[in-house]
């Protein structure tokens, strides 16, 4: 019998078998009639979803196809830029900046903080501003999710456009685009909206446009103007995947019928009990012990365990895919991603299966507790 597979990892995350059954339907013409019909509900689903009236544009790449496209089409060579970083993505911001001739400033903090407004509108006064403004909503690396509304607030005081990386927050926690005063939110298929990697979107403000009409970075396959003018007429400027559009199309429907707040209640609710049951067992936690941090939980590898054993052990014994630490985390901590296609039995499996391996692996953890305790705080927290 084929072994079953648990996948609790931040991204790729498990795609709902409806929408499985729209990528394996037979593949149509890009520029056909049926794919328009498909194309023009995912774009406008894509819209309600971000909380925006602006243009969605989708392209066939990952998360990271579109945050690339924010800094080529919002830049130009030697623009200074300030990004906020607090772990392993907010780096990439900058990575991003200085390959394209950025000039990057950095609000810099250990991973596993939470950004401060305050801290972020006294580093735009020593740099006398900023036209662009980079932030990372959930910090996949670290479990943290950024408070990306009062962040937003504050650079676009200081007269600064606002980018924000919603890759893995999009459809997990509020993300308010329009009335967070956001001009740009960028996001892929993935994560929370529960379908294969392959697409990346970004939703543009009138400001934006503006700025991307006068930046010079060069662009090409990424560049907006190209892309909106095609979706205008319900075309694509190049061939888009339609088999995963069609994908997304149905799971946005199924999450726009759950509705976005339940789907944010129901994540603050596994984030809850993966926290809860964490702790039952006598671990530590990584990641804050918050509602906010419903994405993903971060936990403190016990005294003595490699987090990449613990890892390989889960996969290898009961075939439960979690993932460790990133960068100088790397081997300390381990991940449990929760958002997506999940309920509590998919919590509840990831904790019955660390318990086994983190006690055979000599933890002294406290057995028998986790999922319990997981099960009695998500019953609480449904209430």
């Amino acid at each position: 019998m084929p072994e079953k597979r648990y996948l609790l990892t931040p991204g790729p995350t498990p795609v709902p078998p409806e929408v499985l059954a729209a990528v394996g339907a037979p593949v149509i013409h890009h520029r056909s009639p049926d794919f328009r019909r498909i194309y023009g509900d995912c774009l406008e689903r894509l819209g309600t979803v971000c909380r925006t009236d602006s243009d969605v544009l989708l392209f066939t790449a990952s998360g990271t196809g579109a945050v690339e496209s924010a800094v080529a089409n919002l830049c130009s060579p030697g623009d200074r830029l300030l990004v906020v970083s607090a772990g392993y993505f907010g780096e990439r911001w900058i990575e991003l900046g200085r390959a394209y001739g950025c000039d990057v400033a950095e609000l810099r903090y250990e991973w596993g903080a939470s950004p401060s407004p305050d801290d972020l509108a006294e580093r735009l006064d020593e740099l006398g501003g900023a036209p662009v403004v980079l932030l990372t909503h959930s910090e996949t690396s670290t479990g943290v999710v950024a408070d990306v509304q009062s962040l937003a607030a504050v650079a676009k005081e200081a007269g600064s456009l606002v980018i924000v990386d919603a890759v893995s927050s999009l459809g997990a926690v509020p993300l308010q685009t329009d009335a967070w005063g956001i001009d740009v939110v960028v996001s892929g298929s993935q994560k929370a909206l529960m379908t294969p990697p392959g697409l990346g979107f970004a939703s543009v403000s009138s400001a934006a446009w503006e700025r991307q009409g006068t930046a010079t970075m060069p662009r090409f396959y990424f560049d907006w103007a190209r892309t909106r003018d095609a979706q205008a007429k319900l075309d694509s400027a190049f061939t888009l995947a339609v088999s995963l559009v069609a994908g997304l199309n149905v799971a946005l429907e199924l999450l726009l019928e759950e509705g976005l707040e339940a789907a944010f209640e129901r994540h603050v609710a596994l984030g809850r009990a993966c926290r809860e049951g964490v702790k039952a067992m006598g671990l530590e936690l990584f990641s804050p012990d918050e509602d906010r941090s419903a994405v993903v939980t971060a936990v403190h590898s016990p005294e003595g365990v490699d987090a990449a054993e613990v890892i390989l052990a889960l996969r290898d014994r009961f075939g439960i895919q979690i993932i460790g630490g990133q960068g100088a985390l790397k081997g300390k901590i381990f991940r449990i991603g929760h958002i997506g296609w999940f309920n509590i039995f998919d919590i509840t499996t990831a904790l019955a299966g660390l318990e086994l391996v983190l006690a055979e692996a000599g933890a002294e953890i406290e057995r028998g507790f986790a999922v319990t305790r997981a099960l009695e705080t998500y019953e609480g927290a449904r209430v």
